[in-house]
């Protein structure tokens, strides 16, 4: 899970890369969006999150691969108010992404 999701970074050779990231728990009306914003914008994450109706936030971020390491990091717990159960990191193909918005 989480350590799998680091490995996939840490093996990359690209300089920018596109994962997309599922997060459960309790995580939804807990602020987690607006501090993904915040933490991308930070990084220098580009992309975009959202809620999902099962309860879990979906993330597509792009960076290059020692910031994204840093931003699935914070993923794994968060705002403070959340409660995060389990990180899914999935690689995709990079799609040029401009900035990190919050979707609704």
């Amino acid at each position: 899970m989480q350590h799998e999701a680091y490995r996939f970074i840490a093996n990359s050779d690209v300089m920018t890369q596109h994962i997309t990231i599922i997060v459960s728990g309790k995580v939804q009306g807990v602020f987690f969006r607006a501090a993904t914003k915040e933490k991308a914008d930070e990084l220098g994450v580009k992309g975009f999150v959202r809620n999902e109706p099962n309860g879990s936030v979906f993330i597509e971020a792009e960076a290059e691969e020692n910031v994204l390491y840093k931003f699935v990091k914070w993923c794994n717990s968060g705002p403070p108010r959340a409660q995060v159960q389990h990180v899914e990191v999935i690689p995709g193909e990079v799609a040029g992404l401009e900035n990190f918005f919050v979707k609704r």
